[in-house]
């Protein structure tokens, strides 16, 4: 257990909560301090070394306000003019780069709010500047109800095959690749599991091995970027074949669970994970033209993946393929809540039981 000592924040802090496939994600909407920067990269920069904002992350996402697998967003500006909005996503373990999941819920609450203007009946655009890069979600409505959120990714790519990583079940091959943020995928069935409930300690725990073998390795620097450097999680998969999905040109079918940050666990198909997924399937050439990836969680929740674009990345004289991606989900908002600290409360902003 990690209990904090920090006193908290000065005042009270309201927020309205989303779940996209199942996954929880915060949106404060009163009582956060301001985060500066020029850029939202910079801002979460700042974020990590300043004691306010922690206080504020900490208040939110840890017991008994939140818990070990709490996740959400602080709202800041954007980059430039171009986009609605910028988000820093946060866990228990500080700042993400990327987080699809976030992206979705933040598309759906923009529109619900009235934050971004959208007619009743068909498609919404809304444009967020994250730490990685611009994404922009598309809101998909009818009779005045949001129906879907699709988000473009930035360019996601291979960066490694079959690295082999020592763990406590022996080795273990992983392929490295970044869809926003850099994820090792792993085969369950490599290690003798499967994606189920049932294995999820073991998962958990073979998840964070994988992921800290290679989070300081020269695979995990990004291109162009050093604030971008580090494997961010691992994602265990099963591969369930092809899909028969009638409205769609078929396509792989995999679930997976993603154990991202330092054991916490996405209970949805992880969305940037799912950019990762695909770049490299689209590598083993696996994605074909207008196919669709089904990509379950470990919860029986879906995103579906498209490939729509090949690109190329480069920084300096390095050039790498790359893929642009677009993944379909749903969220839904669960309810709102403001936080704050009694005065006499020993425990202040909260622990953390893993």
């Amino acid at each position: 257990m990690h209990l904090s000592t920090d006193a908290g924040p000065a005042g009270e802090v309201s927020v309205v909560d989303y779940h996209t496939a199942g996954e929880p994600f915060r949106i404060v909407t009163a009582g956060q301090p301001e985060i500066p920067g020029a850029t939202v990269l910079d801002r979460r920069e700042f974020a990590w070394t300043s004691p306010e904002v922690e206080a504020v992350r900490k208040l939110l996402v840890q017991e008994p306000r939140g818990h070990a697998d709490m996740y959400g967003g602080f709202v800041v500006p954007p980059d430039n003019d171009g986009a609605d909005f910028g988000v820093l996503f946060w866990h228990k373990d500080g700042y993400s780069t990327a987080c699809g999941h976030g992206t979705i819920a933040l598309g759906a609450w923009a529109v619900n709010t009235g934050r971004v203007v959208a007619a009743p009946d068909g498609d919404t655009e809304v444009v967020i500047d994250v730490p990685s890069g611009r994404v922009t979600a598309r809101v998909r409505m009818a009779g005045g109800r949001v129906q879907r959120v699709t988000f473009s990714n930035v360019a996601s790519y291979l960066v490694a095959r079959r690295i082999e990583v020592p763990t406590s079940r022996g080795p273990v091959l992983a392929d490295l690749s970044y869809g926003g943020a850099l994820y090792a995928s792993v085969e369950a069935a490599s290690v003798g599991l499967a994606v189920t409930p049932a294995h999820y300690p073991e998962l958990i725990a073979i998840g964070r091995e994988v992921k800290w073998a290679l989070n300081d390795t020269d695979w995990a620097r990004h291109l162009g970027d050093p604030r971008l450097d580090g494997v961010y999680g691992t994602i265990l998969f099963d591969d369930l074949g092809q899909h028969e999905l009638s409205e769609y040109a078929g396509g792989p079918h995999q679930r997976n669970v993603t154990v991202f940050a330092d054991g916490e666990v996405d209970r949805s198909p992880c969305g940037s994970g799912t950019s990762a997924r695909l770049a490299i399937l689209a590598a083993d050439g696996r994605m074909e033209s207008g196919q669709v990836l089904r990509h379950d969680s470990i919860i029986g929740t879906t995103f579906l993946g498209r490939v729509v674009a090949g690109v190329e990345v480069e920084h300096g004289a390095e050039r790498r393929p790359a893929v642009i991606t677009e993944i379909e989900g749903v969220a839904y908002r669960t309810g709102t809540a403001t936080f704050g600290i009694d005065a006499d409360d020993p425990l202040g902003t909260g622990f953390l039981l893993r």
